[in-house]
């Protein structure tokens, strides 16, 4: 399921469908934390932590600028959430996670290469997504796919209708 999840994000990418592929990564975060809670709830302030420990700066980045960004981008998105202090389920985006097992895109080939934007801005959301998908992928590989809450939540979201 996760996994569908993410070449999704980076199918939107390869069709340049930016923001729709922003808010599909952004998501992987408070995604992630829910998965490993007990009731499926999330906060602004776990959230924070997990990209701190997931998100990794290339080696060529020694300043950790795209670090910097990615943490950014996730902390105007929490804040302008409902409920970022607090703890909740984050319902719309374990709904979206749970849709991408039932549907799929038509993959338009697959290229060696990251999609480049045309303009800055698209430039940093392209990177911020690329960024999200290696931590997620980075979390499953070394944490989640040996967590026993992280199986048991999504076995319970295959479940659902």
């Amino acid at each position: 399921m996760l996994t569908n999840y993410l070449a999704d994000i980076e199918q939107l990418l390869c069709e340049q469908r930016w923001e729709a592929a922003l808010r599909e990564a952004c998501d992987l975060p408070q995604i992630a934390v829910a998965l490993a809670d007990p009731q499926l709830r999330s906060s602004s302030e776990r959230v924070k932590r997990w990209c701190g420990k997931w998100v990794r700066a290339p080696e060529t980045d020694s300043e950790g600028k795209r670090l910097e960004r990615v943490h950014r981008v996730l902390c105007e998105r929490l804040d302008h959430g409902d409920g970022a202090a607090c703890e909740s389920v984050p319902a719309r985006a374990l709904r979206r996670l749970r849709l991408h097992r039932l549907t799929r895109t038509l993959p338009g080939g697959f290229t060696s290469e990251h999609p480049a934007a045309a303009d800055a801005q698209h430039a940093g959301e392209v990177e911020i997504c690329y960024a999200l998908i290696a931590a997620a992928r980075r979390w499953y590989a070394n944490s989640a796919c040996r967590d026993a809450q992280v199986q048991a939540n999504l076995a319970l979201l295959a479940l659902l209708h």
